[in-house]
């Protein structure tokens, strides 16, 4: 008996298996319901949803050679001590003695844009500087010289003359994301090239207070003294900024990090290399945002405008009839509902050109055609 059983035993297990095979493969045959969730679950493995960590060693072969260090000196007079000043000390020293000078130096980075040698950096890397060193990745140093600079956007254009000269790729400001990563190159605290990873935390920062005209991407990748003028790439090595500024209350980075839009670079260098300034649209007014109680005050709660705070005497704007109080609801077509990005607008419209300015006066809807003027520069 046993011996049977156990000869029965194989082919009936064999037949439940096939049984379950058929049941499964096709449900519809035995009236139950068809589920393809294990098909779906065959097509997908375990990590498929996450890609590996991706390397950036491309990016980096791709923009480092474009990255340069810099060094720059100045001589500076060392300041009076107090003693100096007593009567009592002057008539033992003469007042025709040469004053001591002392040789400052400091560290950055520059971008070299182009093979025909021009760089751009930070305006306050180069400010006042008597010497502006610029050494390679491939180990050649040499001498440049100073093109220009803008201090309202701190930026400078450098030239270099060496042949066989590695350029940066430029990228697309106006197309980055939050979120998308960022390198930063440069040479922080003088230790040679060094690279950061982040990513972008906002776009468009304004009224930080660091620039007349601040139009910043903002990065958590860590930016440190030496790395102002370096590069701020993509994730495939194309330049998107110009490292300028942290907030720090250490002075060290704390992942707040500000860099120049690679658009907004690109601009004041032409501008410099053609007429040697950047020249930009000027209106001749002081505006000022709308607040709540401006608003209120005004009778436009809810609605969009910029208040003439002043305006100069026979500016563009004063010719054109404009007055203090006056409420402009737009300028050229665009909404003025911020000051600085209407000012913004108008720097970036080339002079000569016209421009038709909506206002409100005492609620009286007007509209007034300006020619737009060069702004004066400004010294720092």
């Amino acid at each position: 008996m046993v011996n049977a059983l156990r000869f029965l035993g194989w082919p009936l297990l064999v037949g439940v298996l096939v049984a379950l095979l058929i049941i499964q493969r096709f449900p519809h045959w035995v009236g139950l319901p068809k589920h393809d969730y294990h098909l779906q679950q065959s097509h997908s493995t375990l990590g498929s949803q996450q890609q590996a960590p991706r390397s950036y060693a491309y990016a980096v072969s791709h923009a480092a050679p474009a990255v340069a260090n810099l060094y720059t000196t100045k001589t500076a007079a060392n300041p009076e001590g107090p003693a100096s000043k007593d009567p009592a000390m002057q008539k033992f020293f003469s007042d025709n003695l040469p004053r001591q000078k002392r040789i400052e130096s400091s560290l950055g980075s520059a971008v070299i844009m182009s093979t025909e040698g021009y760089l751009l950096t930070n305006y306050h890397v180069t400010a006042n500087a008597d010497q502006i060193i610029v050494a390679l990745k491939d180990g050649r140093e040499t001498l440049a010289r100073l093109i220009g600079s803008d201090p309202e956007t701190d930026l400078a254009v450098l030239k270099i003359d060496l042949a066989n000269l590695p350029s940066i790729t430029i990228g697309h400001s106006d197309q980055i994301r939050i979120g998308d990563v960022t390198l930063a190159i440069g040479n922080p605290f003088g230790v040679g090239q060094t690279v950061t990873m982040g990513i972008i935390s906002a776009t468009g920062r304004n009224q930080l207070g660091l620039n007349t005209y601040e139009d910043f991407i903002q990065t958590d990748a860590a930016i440190n003294r030496g790395n102002s003028g370096g590069a701020l790439v993509d994730a495939d090595g194309n330049l998107i900024g110009i490292n300028a500024a942290i907030i720090s209350e250490t002075g060290a980075s704390q992942g707040i990090g500000f860099a120049i839009p690679v658009k907004l670079a690109l601009e004041v260098m032409d501008s410099i290399i053609r007429y040697g300034q950047v020249i930009r649209g000027w209106l001749g007014v002081e505006v000022q945002s709308m607040t709540p109680e401006l608003a209120e005050s005004y009778g436009m709660k809810g609605h969009p405008g910029i208040v003439v705070a002043g305006a100069y005497d026979k500016g563009p704007a004063a010719l054109a009839g404009l007055q203090p109080g006056d409420v402009i609801v737009s300028i050229d077509g665009a909404v003025a509902s911020d000051g600085r990005t209407s000012m913004n607008q108008v720097a970036r419209t080339r002079p000569g050109d016209h421009i038709d300015i909506k206002i409100l006066r005492n609620g009286k809807p007007m509209t007034f055609t300006a020619e737009v003027g060069i702004r004066p520069q400004v010294k720092k």
